[in-house]
Protein backbone atom coordinates (compact mmCIF):
# COMPACT_ATOMS: atom_id res chain seq x y z
CA UNK A 1 0.00 0.00 0.00
CA UNK A 2 1.63 3.58 -1.35
CA UNK A 3 1.86 6.33 1.69
CA UNK A 4 -1.13 8.18 2.00
CA UNK A 5 -3.58 6.02 0.15
CA UNK A 6 -5.43 5.43 3.06
CA UNK A 7 -6.55 9.08 3.32
CA UNK A 8 -8.47 8.87 0.31
CA UNK A 9 -10.68 6.40 1.19
CA UNK A 10 -13.83 8.86 2.32
CA UNK A 11 -17.01 8.45 2.58
CA UNK A 12 -19.09 11.34 0.97
CA UNK A 13 -23.13 11.67 1.30
CA UNK A 14 -23.57 8.26 0.68
CA UNK A 15 -20.48 5.88 1.02
CA UNK A 16 -17.39 5.56 -0.59
CA UNK A 17 -16.35 5.29 -4.34
CA UNK A 18 -13.29 5.81 -5.80
CA UNK A 19 -12.24 4.80 -9.79
CA UNK A 20 -11.63 1.00 -10.31
CA UNK A 21 -7.70 0.05 -10.07
CA UNK A 22 -7.00 3.16 -8.95
CA UNK A 23 -8.30 3.55 -5.15
CA UNK A 24 -11.14 1.24 -5.80
CA UNK A 25 -9.11 -2.23 -4.98
CA UNK A 26 -9.35 -5.51 -3.85
CA UNK A 27 -6.50 -4.71 -1.50
CA UNK A 28 -8.57 -1.34 -0.68
CA UNK A 29 -11.97 -2.83 -0.55
CA UNK A 30 -11.01 -5.83 1.66
CA UNK A 31 -9.24 -2.65 4.70
CA UNK A 32 -12.57 -1.13 4.09
CA UNK A 33 -14.52 -4.57 5.37
CA UNK A 34 -11.88 -4.88 7.81
CA UNK A 35 -12.95 -1.43 8.99
CA UNK A 36 -16.62 -2.29 8.94
CA UNK A 37 -16.02 -5.56 10.90
CA UNK A 38 -13.94 -3.68 13.64
CA UNK A 39 -17.05 -1.17 14.21
CA UNK A 40 -19.74 -3.86 14.30
CA UNK A 41 -17.45 -5.01 17.05
CA UNK A 42 -16.57 -2.51 19.10
CA UNK A 43 -17.86 -0.92 22.31
CA UNK A 44 -18.55 2.81 21.01
CA UNK A 45 -20.75 1.76 18.61
CA UNK A 46 -23.79 1.38 21.35
CA UNK A 47 -22.88 5.39 21.86
CA UNK A 48 -23.89 6.12 18.12
CA UNK A 49 -26.94 8.57 17.53
CA UNK A 50 -29.41 6.20 16.16
CA UNK A 51 -29.14 3.58 19.61
CA UNK A 52 -28.88 6.57 21.84
CA UNK A 53 -31.37 8.98 20.41
CA UNK A 54 -33.27 7.18 17.71
CA UNK A 55 -34.19 4.12 19.80
CA UNK A 56 -32.74 1.92 16.72
CA UNK A 57 -32.43 -2.37 18.34
CA UNK A 58 -28.89 -2.63 18.85
CA UNK A 59 -28.15 -6.05 16.97
CA UNK A 60 -24.52 -7.30 17.70
CA UNK A 61 -21.98 -8.03 15.20
CA UNK A 62 -22.45 -11.66 15.09
CA UNK A 63 -25.78 -11.16 13.82
CA UNK A 64 -23.65 -11.12 10.64
CA UNK A 65 -23.53 -8.37 7.50
CA UNK A 66 -25.03 -9.17 4.20
CA UNK A 67 -22.81 -8.29 1.56
CA UNK A 68 -24.87 -7.36 -2.30
CA UNK A 69 -23.69 -6.14 -5.32
CA UNK A 70 -24.26 -4.01 -8.63
CA UNK A 71 -23.78 -4.60 -12.35
CA UNK A 72 -20.38 -3.07 -12.30
CA UNK A 73 -17.21 -4.48 -13.42
CA UNK A 74 -16.03 -7.17 -10.94
CA UNK A 75 -18.44 -6.03 -8.14
CA UNK A 76 -19.48 -9.80 -7.35
CA UNK A 77 -15.59 -10.19 -6.97
CA UNK A 78 -15.61 -7.16 -4.77
CA UNK A 79 -18.72 -8.22 -3.00
CA UNK A 80 -17.05 -11.86 -2.16
CA UNK A 81 -13.44 -10.28 -1.33
CA UNK A 82 -15.14 -7.84 1.65
CA UNK A 83 -17.13 -10.74 2.73
CA UNK A 84 -13.84 -12.31 3.31
CA UNK A 85 -12.17 -9.88 5.13
CA UNK A 86 -15.75 -9.18 7.62
CA UNK A 87 -15.23 -13.44 8.09
CA UNK A 88 -11.48 -13.04 8.57
CA UNK A 89 -12.22 -10.34 11.38
CA UNK A 90 -15.17 -13.03 12.95
CA UNK A 91 -17.58 -11.45 11.40
CA UNK A 92 -20.46 -13.70 9.82
CA UNK A 93 -21.30 -12.21 6.15
CA UNK A 94 -23.27 -13.52 3.50
CA UNK A 95 -23.62 -12.42 -0.03
CA UNK A 96 -26.66 -12.18 -2.56
CA UNK A 97 -27.07 -14.86 -4.96
CA UNK A 98 -27.22 -12.32 -8.10
CA UNK A 99 -26.70 -8.63 -8.53
CA UNK A 100 -29.64 -6.59 -6.41
CA UNK A 101 -31.30 -3.37 -6.43
CA UNK A 102 -30.51 -1.31 -2.97
CA UNK A 103 -33.63 -1.41 -1.66
CA UNK A 104 -33.83 -5.23 -1.80
CA UNK A 105 -30.54 -5.40 0.07
CA UNK A 106 -31.79 -3.02 2.63
CA UNK A 107 -35.25 -4.81 3.01
CA UNK A 108 -33.11 -7.85 3.51
CA UNK A 109 -30.82 -6.05 6.09
CA UNK A 110 -34.59 -5.28 7.84
CA UNK A 111 -35.91 -8.73 7.61
CA UNK A 112 -33.18 -10.88 8.22
CA UNK A 113 -32.36 -8.76 11.44
CA UNK A 114 -28.70 -8.69 10.24
CA UNK A 115 -26.50 -6.24 12.04
CA UNK A 116 -25.94 -4.48 8.94
CA UNK A 117 -25.63 -4.84 5.07
CA UNK A 118 -23.35 -3.57 2.26
CA UNK A 119 -23.62 -3.30 -1.39
CA UNK A 120 -20.64 -2.97 -3.46
CA UNK A 121 -22.04 -0.01 -5.86
CA UNK A 122 -21.28 3.36 -7.31
CA UNK A 123 -24.53 4.10 -8.06
CA UNK A 124 -24.92 6.41 -10.43
CA UNK A 125 -21.17 7.50 -11.17
CA UNK A 126 -19.72 6.62 -14.50
CA UNK A 127 -18.42 3.63 -15.76
CA UNK A 128 -15.16 3.86 -14.02
CA UNK A 129 -16.29 4.37 -10.88
CA UNK A 130 -17.40 1.77 -7.74
CA UNK A 131 -18.10 2.15 -4.44
CA UNK A 132 -19.16 0.89 -1.22
CA UNK A 133 -22.16 1.54 0.58
CA UNK A 134 -23.14 0.62 4.40
CA UNK A 135 -26.09 0.08 5.74
CA UNK A 136 -26.75 -0.34 9.80
CA UNK A 137 -29.19 -2.43 11.05
CA UNK A 138 -32.23 -0.30 10.18
CA UNK A 139 -31.57 -0.77 6.42
CA UNK A 140 -31.03 2.91 5.03
CA UNK A 141 -27.85 5.32 4.51
CA UNK A 142 -25.28 5.23 7.18
CA UNK A 143 -25.04 8.72 9.12
CA UNK A 144 -21.82 10.73 9.39
CA UNK A 145 -21.22 9.32 13.07
CA UNK A 146 -21.47 6.49 11.52
CA UNK A 147 -18.94 6.55 8.91
CA UNK A 148 -16.74 8.50 10.62
CA UNK A 149 -16.53 5.45 13.23
CA UNK A 150 -15.85 3.31 10.32
CA UNK A 151 -12.86 5.45 8.86
CA UNK A 152 -11.39 5.70 12.35
CA UNK A 153 -10.87 1.62 11.88
CA UNK A 154 -9.22 1.54 9.12
CA UNK A 155 -5.74 -0.44 8.49
CA UNK A 156 -2.95 0.83 7.04
CA UNK A 157 -2.26 -2.39 4.96
CA UNK A 158 -5.38 -5.26 3.66
CA UNK A 159 -5.53 -7.86 5.60
CA UNK A 160 -4.88 -11.65 5.40
CA UNK A 161 -8.23 -13.28 3.74
CA UNK A 162 -9.50 -17.20 3.95
CA UNK A 163 -10.83 -18.82 0.58
CA UNK A 164 -13.87 -20.44 1.91
CA UNK A 165 -16.89 -19.30 0.24
CA UNK A 166 -19.24 -17.19 1.36
CA UNK A 167 -22.52 -18.75 1.72
CA UNK A 168 -25.29 -16.92 -0.35
CA UNK A 169 -28.60 -15.46 0.22
CA UNK A 170 -31.69 -15.19 -2.67
CA UNK A 171 -33.23 -11.62 -1.54
CA UNK A 172 -35.47 -11.20 -5.09
CA UNK A 173 -38.90 -12.74 -4.12
CA UNK A 174 -38.97 -11.47 -0.58
CA UNK A 175 -38.44 -7.90 -2.02
CA UNK A 176 -41.11 -8.52 -4.70
CA UNK A 177 -43.54 -9.86 -2.55
CA UNK A 178 -43.21 -6.51 -0.27
CA UNK A 179 -43.56 -4.42 -3.12
CA UNK A 180 -46.72 -6.26 -4.19
CA UNK A 181 -48.39 -5.19 -0.76
CA UNK A 182 -47.47 -1.45 -1.15
CA UNK A 183 -49.18 -0.74 -4.38
CA UNK A 184 -52.28 -1.67 -5.65
CA UNK A 185 -51.41 -4.01 -8.40
CA UNK A 186 -55.15 -4.77 -9.50
CA UNK A 187 -55.68 -0.99 -10.10
CA UNK A 188 -53.13 -0.91 -12.61
CA UNK A 189 -53.82 -3.87 -13.89
CA UNK A 190 -57.25 -2.74 -14.77
CA UNK A 191 -55.95 0.26 -16.25
CA UNK A 192 -54.99 0.99 -19.70
CA UNK A 193 -51.59 1.38 -19.14
CA UNK A 194 -47.98 0.56 -21.27
CA UNK A 195 -45.00 0.79 -19.17
CA UNK A 196 -41.73 1.16 -21.07
CA UNK A 197 -38.68 0.45 -18.23
CA UNK A 198 -35.52 1.85 -18.65
CA UNK A 199 -32.96 -0.23 -16.14
CA UNK A 200 -30.01 1.85 -17.61
CA UNK A 201 -27.88 -1.80 -17.10
CA UNK A 202 -28.37 -1.34 -13.65
CA UNK A 203 -29.40 -3.88 -10.71
CA UNK A 204 -32.75 -2.77 -10.85
CA UNK A 205 -33.15 -4.96 -14.13
CA UNK A 206 -36.35 -7.54 -13.95
CA UNK A 207 -37.77 -6.38 -11.42
CA UNK A 208 -40.26 -4.15 -12.25
CA UNK A 209 -41.03 -6.18 -16.05
CA UNK A 210 -41.40 -9.14 -13.64
CA UNK A 211 -43.76 -7.62 -11.08
CA UNK A 212 -46.03 -5.72 -13.82
CA UNK A 213 -46.12 -8.95 -16.12
CA UNK A 214 -47.44 -11.34 -13.29
CA UNK A 215 -50.62 -9.09 -13.06
CA UNK A 216 -50.38 -9.24 -17.12
CA UNK A 217 -49.74 -5.15 -17.69
CA UNK A 218 -48.09 -4.64 -21.03
CA UNK A 219 -44.65 -3.69 -20.41
CA UNK A 220 -41.33 -3.04 -22.83
CA UNK A 221 -37.90 -3.18 -20.65
CA UNK A 222 -35.10 -1.56 -22.47
CA UNK A 223 -31.38 -1.47 -21.48
CA UNK A 224 -32.04 -4.40 -19.31
CA UNK A 225 -28.82 -6.44 -19.48
CA UNK A 226 -25.45 -6.72 -18.07
CA UNK A 227 -23.24 -4.08 -19.30
CA UNK A 228 -20.78 -2.86 -17.25
CA UNK A 229 -20.23 0.23 -19.54
CA UNK A 230 -23.77 0.96 -19.56
CA UNK A 231 -23.71 1.30 -22.96
CA UNK A 232 -21.40 4.90 -22.43
CA UNK A 233 -23.66 6.72 -20.59
CA UNK A 234 -23.65 7.23 -17.21
CA UNK A 235 -26.73 5.08 -15.35
CA UNK A 236 -28.11 8.62 -14.09
CA UNK A 237 -31.58 8.64 -14.92
CA UNK A 238 -31.48 12.39 -16.50
CA UNK A 239 -32.93 13.69 -19.54
CA UNK A 240 -29.49 13.44 -22.15
CA UNK A 241 -28.96 9.97 -21.12
CA UNK A 242 -32.20 8.62 -21.82
CA UNK A 243 -32.92 8.98 -25.12
CA UNK A 244 -33.20 5.35 -26.24
CA UNK A 245 -36.19 5.25 -23.35
CA UNK A 246 -37.97 8.53 -25.51
CA UNK A 247 -37.49 6.31 -29.00
CA UNK A 248 -39.23 3.31 -27.18
CA UNK A 249 -42.43 5.44 -26.12
CA UNK A 250 -42.44 7.34 -29.53
CA UNK A 251 -42.47 4.00 -31.05
CA UNK A 252 -44.70 2.38 -28.71
CA UNK A 253 -47.25 5.21 -29.71
CA UNK A 254 -47.79 4.39 -32.88
CA UNK A 255 -49.41 0.61 -31.68
CA UNK A 256 -50.63 1.05 -28.53
CA UNK A 257 -53.18 3.92 -29.41
CA UNK A 258 -55.28 2.93 -26.65
CA UNK A 259 -53.43 2.86 -23.79
CA UNK A 260 -51.55 5.66 -21.85
CA UNK A 261 -48.07 5.13 -22.00
CA UNK A 262 -45.43 5.62 -19.34
CA UNK A 263 -42.16 5.41 -18.89
CA UNK A 264 -40.05 4.91 -15.89
CA UNK A 265 -36.32 4.70 -15.19
CA UNK A 266 -34.24 3.91 -12.37
CA UNK A 267 -30.44 4.33 -11.86
CA UNK A 268 -27.31 2.26 -11.49
CA UNK A 269 -28.35 0.39 -8.47
CA UNK A 270 -32.54 1.08 -8.47
CA UNK A 271 -32.59 3.53 -5.52
CA UNK A 272 -33.44 6.35 -8.05
CA UNK A 273 -36.08 7.11 -10.31
CA UNK A 274 -37.55 9.20 -13.10
CA UNK A 275 -40.44 9.13 -16.06
CA UNK A 276 -41.18 10.11 -19.31
CA UNK A 277 -45.00 10.63 -20.43
CA UNK A 278 -46.58 9.63 -23.69
CA UNK A 279 -45.08 11.89 -25.72
CA UNK A 280 -41.34 11.30 -24.75
CA UNK A 281 -40.95 13.97 -22.88
CA UNK A 282 -39.15 14.12 -19.89
CA UNK A 283 -40.49 14.32 -16.04
CA UNK A 284 -37.36 15.88 -14.18
CA UNK A 285 -36.68 14.72 -10.48
CA UNK A 286 -38.69 17.25 -8.74
CA UNK A 287 -42.05 16.78 -11.26
CA UNK A 288 -41.32 13.20 -10.15
CA UNK A 289 -41.65 14.24 -6.80
CA UNK A 290 -44.32 16.74 -6.69
CA UNK A 291 -46.19 13.88 -8.22
CA UNK A 292 -45.84 11.03 -6.15
CA UNK A 293 -46.42 13.67 -3.05
CA UNK A 294 -49.47 14.92 -4.51
CA UNK A 295 -50.54 11.19 -5.23
CA UNK A 296 -49.64 10.45 -1.50
CA UNK A 297 -51.89 13.15 0.15
CA UNK A 298 -54.74 13.16 -2.69
CA UNK A 299 -55.03 9.41 -2.75
CA UNK A 300 -53.39 7.34 0.26
CA UNK A 301 -54.05 10.33 2.79
CA UNK A 302 -50.47 11.23 3.97
CA UNK A 303 -50.79 13.49 7.00
CA UNK A 304 -47.68 13.59 8.28
CA UNK A 305 -44.43 15.45 7.90
CA UNK A 306 -42.39 15.76 4.79
CA UNK A 307 -38.69 16.07 3.85
CA UNK A 308 -36.86 18.06 1.19
CA UNK A 309 -33.49 18.19 0.61
CA UNK A 310 -31.83 21.85 -0.24
CA UNK A 311 -31.91 20.92 -4.01
CA UNK A 312 -35.36 19.63 -4.35
CA UNK A 313 -38.43 21.81 -6.05
CA UNK A 314 -40.07 24.07 -4.29
CA UNK A 315 -43.13 22.24 -5.19
CA UNK A 316 -42.85 20.10 -2.06
CA UNK A 317 -43.11 22.87 0.08
CA UNK A 318 -46.24 24.48 -1.76
CA UNK A 319 -47.83 21.06 -1.44
CA UNK A 320 -47.26 20.45 2.31
CA UNK A 321 -48.31 23.90 3.47
CA UNK A 322 -51.67 23.62 0.86
CA UNK A 323 -51.88 20.36 2.40
CA UNK A 324 -51.61 21.86 6.02
CA UNK A 325 -48.58 19.36 6.46
CA UNK A 326 -44.93 20.25 8.22
CA UNK A 327 -42.13 20.27 5.56
CA UNK A 328 -38.64 20.34 6.66
CA UNK A 329 -35.60 21.87 4.25
CA UNK A 330 -32.30 19.19 5.15
CA UNK A 331 -28.81 19.18 3.42
CA UNK A 332 -28.50 17.11 0.11
CA UNK A 333 -27.44 13.37 0.88
CA UNK A 334 -30.59 10.85 1.92
CA UNK A 335 -28.74 10.13 5.13
CA UNK A 336 -29.95 13.79 6.23
CA UNK A 337 -33.70 12.17 6.08
CA UNK A 338 -33.24 9.00 7.51
CA UNK A 339 -33.95 9.63 11.17
CA UNK A 340 -37.10 11.15 10.67
CA UNK A 341 -37.77 7.56 8.54
CA UNK A 342 -36.38 5.10 11.22
CA UNK A 343 -38.24 6.87 13.87
CA UNK A 344 -41.40 7.17 12.33
CA UNK A 345 -41.53 11.29 12.34
CA UNK A 346 -41.58 11.66 8.36
CA UNK A 347 -43.63 10.46 6.49
CA UNK A 348 -42.01 11.41 2.55
CA UNK A 349 -38.36 12.79 2.29
CA UNK A 350 -37.23 12.95 -1.21
CA UNK A 351 -34.21 15.28 -3.05
CA UNK A 352 -32.96 16.41 -6.15
CA UNK A 353 -31.07 13.48 -7.46
CA UNK A 354 -34.35 11.27 -7.82
CA UNK A 355 -34.39 9.39 -4.34
CA UNK A 356 -37.51 9.09 -2.27
CA UNK A 357 -38.58 7.39 0.90
CA UNK A 358 -41.70 6.50 2.30
CA UNK A 359 -42.27 5.91 6.38
CA UNK A 360 -44.60 2.79 5.50
CA UNK A 361 -41.74 1.08 3.84
CA UNK A 362 -38.08 1.38 4.49
CA UNK A 363 -35.64 4.09 5.79
CA UNK A 364 -33.99 4.11 2.23
CA UNK A 365 -35.07 5.43 -1.06
CA UNK A 366 -36.87 2.97 -3.71
CA UNK A 367 -36.59 3.40 -7.18
CA UNK A 368 -38.92 0.62 -8.11
CA UNK A 369 -41.48 1.38 -5.38
CA UNK A 370 -40.98 5.26 -6.87
CA UNK A 371 -42.10 3.94 -10.30
CA UNK A 372 -44.97 1.92 -9.26
CA UNK A 373 -46.77 4.92 -7.51
CA UNK A 374 -46.84 6.68 -10.03
CA UNK A 375 -48.39 3.72 -12.14
CA UNK A 376 -50.90 4.04 -9.64
CA UNK A 377 -51.55 7.69 -9.99
CA UNK A 378 -52.01 7.45 -13.88
CA UNK A 379 -54.20 4.47 -13.01
CA UNK A 380 -56.42 5.77 -10.10
CA UNK A 381 -57.16 8.78 -12.07
CA UNK A 382 -57.16 7.74 -15.44
CA UNK A 383 -55.12 10.51 -16.75
CA UNK A 384 -51.44 10.45 -18.53
CA UNK A 385 -48.84 11.64 -16.80
CA UNK A 386 -48.90 14.93 -19.04
CA UNK A 387 -52.14 15.88 -18.16
CA UNK A 388 -51.42 14.87 -14.07
CA UNK A 389 -48.55 17.64 -14.88
CA UNK A 390 -50.88 20.13 -15.93
CA UNK A 391 -52.87 19.83 -13.25
CA UNK A 392 -50.20 19.62 -10.46
CA UNK A 393 -49.21 23.16 -12.05
CA UNK A 394 -52.73 24.34 -11.90
CA UNK A 395 -52.32 24.31 -7.96
CA UNK A 396 -48.95 25.21 -7.59
CA UNK A 397 -47.80 27.13 -10.77
CA UNK A 398 -45.29 26.00 -13.33
CA UNK A 399 -42.48 24.97 -12.06
CA UNK A 400 -39.37 24.74 -14.61
CA UNK A 401 -35.81 23.23 -13.75
CA UNK A 402 -32.51 22.41 -14.84
CA UNK A 403 -28.99 21.26 -13.83
CA UNK A 404 -25.80 22.00 -15.36
CA UNK A 405 -22.85 20.38 -14.32
CA UNK A 406 -19.56 22.32 -15.10
CA UNK A 407 -16.37 20.51 -14.62
CA UNK A 408 -14.19 22.47 -12.73
CA UNK A 409 -11.37 21.05 -10.14
CA UNK A 410 -11.31 23.78 -8.27
CA UNK A 411 -15.18 23.90 -7.46
CA UNK A 412 -14.56 24.20 -3.52
CA UNK A 413 -12.74 27.17 -3.88
CA UNK A 414 -15.20 28.54 -6.08
CA UNK A 415 -18.33 27.77 -4.05
CA UNK A 416 -16.63 29.31 -0.90
CA UNK A 417 -15.56 32.71 -3.16
CA UNK A 418 -19.36 32.68 -4.45
CA UNK A 419 -20.43 32.40 -0.34
CA UNK A 420 -18.09 35.39 0.50
CA UNK A 421 -19.71 37.82 -2.49
CA UNK A 422 -22.50 36.44 -4.35
CA UNK A 423 -24.29 38.19 -7.03
CA UNK A 424 -26.51 41.24 -7.08
CA UNK A 425 -28.74 39.39 -10.15
CA UNK A 426 -28.60 36.47 -12.40
CA UNK A 427 -30.40 36.32 -15.55
CA UNK A 428 -31.83 39.55 -14.92
CA UNK A 429 -33.62 38.85 -12.10
CA UNK A 430 -32.69 40.42 -8.45
CA UNK A 431 -31.51 38.32 -5.69
CA UNK A 432 -33.56 38.22 -2.94
CA UNK A 433 -32.32 35.93 -0.22
CA UNK A 434 -28.83 33.77 0.04
CA UNK A 435 -29.24 30.32 2.08
CA UNK A 436 -26.18 28.06 2.75
CA UNK A 437 -27.73 25.39 4.06
CA UNK A 438 -25.73 23.42 1.35
CA UNK A 439 -23.65 25.04 -1.10
CA UNK A 440 -25.24 28.39 -2.00
CA UNK A 441 -28.83 29.18 -2.93
CA UNK A 442 -29.62 32.25 -4.66
CA UNK A 443 -33.26 33.00 -4.22
CA UNK A 444 -34.50 35.02 -7.34
CA UNK A 445 -37.67 36.45 -8.12
CA UNK A 446 -39.21 33.62 -9.58
CA UNK A 447 -37.33 30.74 -8.24
CA UNK A 448 -33.57 29.95 -6.85
CA UNK A 449 -30.03 29.09 -8.40
CA UNK A 450 -27.86 26.53 -6.27
CA UNK A 451 -24.31 26.37 -6.56
CA UNK A 452 -23.32 22.92 -4.76
CA UNK A 453 -19.51 21.03 -5.44
CA UNK A 454 -19.58 17.35 -6.11
CA UNK A 455 -18.41 15.18 -3.12
CA UNK A 456 -17.43 12.24 -5.62
CA UNK A 457 -16.56 14.11 -8.98
CA UNK A 458 -14.68 16.68 -9.96
CA UNK A 459 -17.90 18.86 -11.00
CA UNK A 460 -19.79 22.21 -9.63
CA UNK A 461 -23.12 21.33 -9.84
CA UNK A 462 -25.30 24.51 -10.70
CA UNK A 463 -29.27 23.76 -9.96
CA UNK A 464 -32.03 26.37 -11.31
CA UNK A 465 -35.93 26.14 -10.67
CA UNK A 466 -37.77 28.73 -12.17
CA UNK A 467 -41.37 29.84 -12.94
CA UNK A 468 -40.36 29.89 -16.75
CA UNK A 469 -37.91 27.86 -18.96
CA UNK A 470 -36.42 30.69 -20.55
CA UNK A 471 -36.18 32.06 -17.36
CA UNK A 472 -33.96 28.83 -16.09
CA UNK A 473 -31.90 29.20 -19.55
CA UNK A 474 -31.03 32.59 -18.94
CA UNK A 475 -29.99 31.64 -15.17
CA UNK A 476 -27.94 29.02 -16.29
CA UNK A 477 -25.73 30.30 -19.01
CA UNK A 478 -24.81 33.44 -16.71
CA UNK A 479 -24.04 31.31 -14.03
CA UNK A 480 -21.84 29.42 -16.07
CA UNK A 481 -19.93 32.51 -17.30
CA UNK A 482 -19.95 33.57 -13.88
CA UNK A 483 -18.03 29.96 -12.31
CA UNK A 484 -15.55 29.76 -15.49
CA UNK A 485 -15.01 33.09 -16.26
CA UNK A 486 -12.69 33.68 -12.91
CA UNK A 487 -15.17 34.83 -10.52
CA UNK A 488 -15.13 39.10 -11.41
CA UNK A 489 -17.82 39.51 -9.35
Amino acid sequence: MHAGAGDRIKFGTDGWRAIIAEDFTFDNVARVGTALARHLKSEERKRLTMYTKWGVPFRPADAGVLVGYDTRFLSGSFARHLGQALMAEGVPAEVTRSFVPTPALSHAVLEGAFAGGVIITASHNPAAYNGVKFKPEYGGSATEDVTAAVESWLPSEPPALGADPLPERDIADAYLDVLRERVDLTCIAEAPVYVAIDAMYGSAQGFLSRLLQGVRVPVMPIRSSVDPLFGGKSPEPLERNLVPLRAVIRSLRRRARRRIIVGLATDGDGDRASAMDEHGAFLDTHRTAALILWHLIKHRGLKGKVIKSFALTDMISALAQNAGLPCEEVKIGFKWAVEGLVRGDVEFAGEESGGYGYSWHLPERDGLLSGLLLLELVAMTGKSLASLVDDLFAEVGPHHYRRMDVRLPERLEVVEQLRERPPASLGGRKVTDVETLDGLKLRLNGGWVLFRASGTEPILRVYCEMNALDAVNACLEEAKGLVTGGLSL
